[in-house]
């Protein structure tokens, strides 16, 4: 049985690393070398309202949060001496938990709009709905990590920020990994499962943030159709062009 556990560990914590950061480099150059567009395939046309209420929870939160393990991560020294004062760390960590409740405010709302929206139901794919499912998974996981295993941002730089350094340096080391709770190693594995997909997916829009946006003119939309009425998903198409509202 211990070997078997070894044989786990080895391929999750050692293999799956090196795999999923190989397809998401090969694939992304692949997507884009074939005239693929790098976007997320906005359906706020369709609808927009419940999309608000999804997709801005969700970037907010997620984008925190990836701040926070980016740190943790490049300055492992740095959460620590933040964490050494207690109150610091109880705000840290209650202010992550509460992006990591929006983020998962946000994928439920997500997955709700494309399951009960017909016409967003149409232009949702299987990816779509297997990457929702494994962020939500993976959300859920971080969440139940850092509600029974406290003071995660420093035993995330101690612990973990040593490990994926290995595996960058191609000495991976995963002894005081394969020794986490299994939770923890799971979230782990989400994790690497989520980057191998992402060439393959909508997230692959991550790779070409519209930054040109906070510069660039201002665009002037002029809409001919009512909004209200256009959105509703028993509105009838019709080619007759309606007068400008």
């Amino acid at each position: 049985m211990e070997n078997l556990f070894n044989a786990l560990n080895n391929f999750f914590l050692i293999a799956l690393p090196y795999i999923a950061l190989f397809v998401f480099v090969i694939g992304s150059i692949w997507r884009y070398r074939n005239g693929f567009k790098f976007s997320s395939l906005s359906s706020q046309f369709l609808e927009g309202r419940q999309l608000f209420w999804g997709t801005v929870p969700f970037h907010i939160g997620i984008l925190f949060l990836f701040l926070g393990h980016l740190i943790a991560f490049l300055i492992p020294s740095g959460v620590l001496a933040w964490n050494a004062h207690p109150l610091r760390l109880i705000i840290l960590e209650v202010t992550a938990f509460i992006f990591g409740v929006a983020v998962l405010i946000g994928i439920v709302n997500l997955l709700y709009r494309r399951i009960t929206n017909s016409r967003i139901a149409v232009v949702t794919s299987k990816m779509d709905y297997v990457i929702i499912g494994l962020l939500l998974i993976q959300v859920f996981s971080g969440l139940w990590v850092a509600y029974n295993f406290r003071w995660g941002s420093s035993w995330f730089a101690s612990v973990l920020t040593p490990y994926l350094w290995s595996v960058f340096a191609l000495q991976p080391d995963a002894t005081a990994v394969a020794a986490l709770p299994w939770v923890v190693k799971f979230h782990i594995v989400g994790a690497f499962l989520i980057i191998m997909l992402i060439p393959f997916s909508r997230l692959v829009h991550f790779l070409v943030p519209p930054i040109d946006y906070l510069w660039r003119p201002y665009q002037q939309v002029i809409w001919y159709w009512n909004n209200r009425e256009v959105r509703k998903p028993h509105t009838p198409w019709s080619l007759k062009r309606p007068k400008n509202n």
